[in-house]
């Protein structure tokens, strides 16, 4: 069987990373998130704290509204300047995405791996959704936090990833045109998310039953 990827975009709250874990689980396969800095600092010879940083940069600046980056392939810029800038960044960890595709199956969460990915063969797009108040109660249940608070910290997060996204795609991040899936978890359970995809899988004829 050809290896195949399983990618998530989710909104803050909605469910998409927990329903990453169980489809690694029951599939058998490998499950990434920020794993990725870490193989991608790893193979780059750059400490992981600048790939967070670099994350952290976008997250505290609003230039990156406009598409500025947008991924090519792999164009490394070089130079004691250039060589943590937020473009080698994300070419590092996209370099890293594409190896792990050629040789094995796996869950990738963010990463705007939909994106890196789309011209693989074997990969399903999927998007995670829900309200703003089904996101909330999610949230509210492991924080602290005020109900305004909590839904201020959604929208904030949701808007670094539209921003992210786009600053490295030119694509919107929420456009169902992106994705082969979009799940909202409003109206189904995570275990029911989780059937949806193996049951694509199957009719892609990707995995068997």
């Amino acid at each position: 069987m050809n290896n195949y990827v399983i990618t998530i975009g989710r909104g803050y709250g909605s469910g998409g990373r927990t329903i990453g874990k169980m489809l690694s689980g029951e599939l058998g396969i490998n499950y990434y998130d920020k794993e990725i800095l870490r193989l991608a600092s790893k193979a780059s010879g750059i400490n992981e704290q600048f790939f967070a940083q670099a994350d952290e940069k976008l997250k505290a600046t609003t230039i990156f509204k406009v598409a500025k980056n947008v991924y090519r392939g792999e164009q490394f810029v070089n130079g004691a300047d250039e060589s943590v800038s937020n473009a080698n960044m994300f070419n590092y960890q996209a370099r890293v995405i594409t190896e792990l595709a050629d040789r094995e199956s796996f869950v990738i969460i963010g990463r705007s791996a939909d994106y890196v990915l789309r011209n693989k063969k074997n990969v399903v797009r999927v998007f995670v959704h829900a309200s703003m108040e089904h996101c909330a109660k999610t949230v509210g249940s492991m924080s602290s936090l005020s109900e305004y608070e909590i839904e201020q910290f959604i929208k904030k997060t949701d808007l670094h990833r539209a921003e992210y996204y786009r600053y490295n795609t030119g694509r919107e991040w929420s456009d169902a045109r992106n994705y082969d899936l979009c799940l909202n978890t409003d109206e189904m359970t995570l275990e029911n998310c989780v059937a949806v995809i193996k049951s694509y899988l199957t009719i892609k004829g990707i995995i068997k039953k």
